[in-house]
């Protein structure tokens, strides 16, 4: 009787430490196997039959479609240059150069991993749209508002948001060493009263 009961206890326990752990995870799935370079992450075993169980949950909870790294480098970045949070009420300024990819895009998503409800069309840029200054080198304005950029993310009804980016045909160097990938900086310039 007593080692039944000892059985029985035994799985509870495993089932709540499993559950537990699932939920802190995919809670918290921006920590999980990532590899970081100045506040981007990303995890190297997206799109990969070498993902386990946990990076396959997130991958399904933020709705990503994980290609193939060959076809596709993905990484995600919560954090201005100093490690705050990224958020409706500041204004931001992204700037970077030419990335080692056929194609790519940053995409802005609200704290519920979906694009901000805003009407602007205002959600992306990519390799194909941006206007460059003459060396190839580009800024892009991420707030509610324009203002006069001729670049621009809006992040008007985003919260607490996070960016997308996404690189299409990566450079071998690239898929061989991302430490190589030239990551657009991203730098907070002010925020309104009451998000600083």
């Amino acid at each position: 009787m007593r080692s039944a009961f000892a059985v029985f206890a035994a799985v509870l326990v495993g089932i709540a430490a499993g559950f537990g752990s699932a939920w802190l995870v995919l809670d918290n799935g921006q920590l999980l196997s990532r590899t970081e370079y100045d506040y981007w992450f990303g995890n190297e075993k997206a799109g990969s039959t070498a993902a386990d169980p946990y990076t396959r949950g997130i991958i399904a909870k933020i709705g990503l479609l994980a290609l193939n790294r060959s076809e596709t480098i993905y990484f995600h970045r919560y954090k201005d240059q100093d490690g705050r949070q990224l958020r409706e009420g500041c204004v931001y300024e992204m700037s970077g150069g030419n990335l080692p990819a056929r194609w790519w895009s940053i995409t802005a998503y609200a704290g519920d991993d979906f694009l901000p409800v805003n009407g602007d069309g205002a959600y992306s840029v990519d390799a194909t749209q941006l206007q460059r200054d003459a060396d190839g080198r580009w800024r892009v304005r991420i707030a509610a508002e324009r203002g006069d950029a001729a670049n621009w993310i809006s992040t008007r009804h985003a919260g607490s948001f996070n960016l997308a980016l996404r690189m299409y045909n990566p450079d071998a160097g690239a898929r061989d060493d991302v430490s190589t990938i030239p990551y657009p900086s991203i730098t907070r310039l002010n925020c309104s009263e009451g998000h600083a």
